[in-house]
């Protein structure tokens, strides 16, 4: 969300949720009512370097934080859910590999973060969560099924059909970033250590790698130019130059879109929502700006390319629209939606 509308407490609907969203950077939390209306908002640093007891308790605080905020008791929550980078043991509530948490393998996150909020936890991962938030009050909200890609430092996915999230039987359901879109023995390695993922090809790192590789070979124009004069490379740089016309930037960001397109193909194959979304910090602009609409386009055109003419027509492949506040309010919508089917959040089952 660029502008966050904040609704009065005298006109929440009860019951209250919270939702938590643990980043490598941020965690951000979203006090929530009955219709995934966002009542009041927190966020502070995570801190990885301090560890993750340091950090679930802050995640607690950032609970009892909400309640201080919206003027009301702790208990008067109904369920906390929380969002975290995988892969993940749901049932046993533990990040099973870290990534960027470093020192977090293996740690009971979500029975540590229910402890110091005095709350049920649901637990989800963190793409998952995003997408069940799209899915309820976001961009996703008038269909029945949904796929989101949340392009950022890696690509992210989850997938929410009739209200299920798409867990997996081992926790690693919705890893649309993880699927194989390139089978070459070229193909370009995923940081996870596999070659041919489609985070590969369309994470922040795999553009910037790319543009690396393309002015370290002797590329030309305003891209190479500004790289050359010192300026950092990322995506923002990339998709500026890609505005002003630079062929370089240009290409990469219309080759990202074409990659999209095929993985897109192959989940659509498979699960057939009635709507697909792009989230995350890397969508050069989304539906504001001529080059977002651009890079959609290419994923539209590879889509229509390769996919059956019916799915073609009535496939939605659109922008995600709760921004960085999806994680957090589709957290807490996970907890409600566990509460409503009267499963103990902190189980996770």
């Amino acid at each position: 969300m660029s502008e966050r509308s904040l609704l009065p407490l005298a006109e929440a609907r009860r019951p209250l949720y919270a939702g938590v969203d643990l980043g490598g950077t941020n965690i951000k939390a979203a006090l929530v009512d009955d219709e995934g209306r966002l009542i009041v908002f927190h966020t502070e640093k995570t801190h990885v370097d301090r560890g993750p007891e340091d950090a679930a308790a802050r995640m607690g605080q950032s609970v009892h934080a909400l309640a201080h905020q919206a003027g009301i008791a702790t208990a008067d929550i109904t369920a906390v859910g929380l969002g975290s980078p995988g892969p993940l043991d749901l049932p046993a509530g533990t990040i099973v590999r870290a990534g960027n948490l470093v020192g977090w393998d293996n740690f009971p996150l979500r029975d540590r973060v229910s402890a110091h909020c005095g709350l049920p936890v649901t637990f989800a991962n963190d793409a998952n969560a995003a997408a069940y938030g799209e899915f309820w009050v976001g961009s996703g909200r008038d269909y029945d099924s949904l796929i989101l890609l949340t392009l950022g430092t890696g690509v992210g996915g989850g997938i929410i059909i009739g209200d299920l999230n798409i867990e997996g039987a081992h926790s690693h359901g919705s890893e649309c970033g993880h699927m194989v879109v390139d089978p070459a023995e070229t193909a370009r390695m995923c940081p996870c250590g596999q070659p041919g993922h489609l985070e590969a090809y369309c994470s922040a790192k795999s553009i910037v790698a790319r543009a690396e590789e393309a002015v370290a070979g002797g590329a030309t124009g305003s891209l190479a130019a500004a790289v050359r004069g010192g300026e950092k490379l990322t995506p923002i740089l990339i998709g500026r130059e890609a505005e002003n016309g630079d062929p370089l930037a240009t290409e990469l960001v219309m080759e990202t879109a074409r990659w999209l397109g095929i993985g897109i193909v192959s989940l659509v194959h498979a699960i057939d929502p009635e709507a697909v979304m792009i989230g995350g910090a890397m969508t050069f602009g989304g539906a504001r700006t001529p080059l977002g609409r651009a890079f959609l386009e290419r994923m539209h055109q590879e889509f229509r390319q390769r996919t059956f003419p019916s799915l073609a027509d009535k496939t939605a492949i659109g922008f995600a629209s709760l921004g960085g506040d999806a994680g957090s309010i589709g957290a807490a919508g996970l907890a409600r939606l566990a509460t409503r089917q009267g499963r103990n959040p902190a189980s996770a089952r």
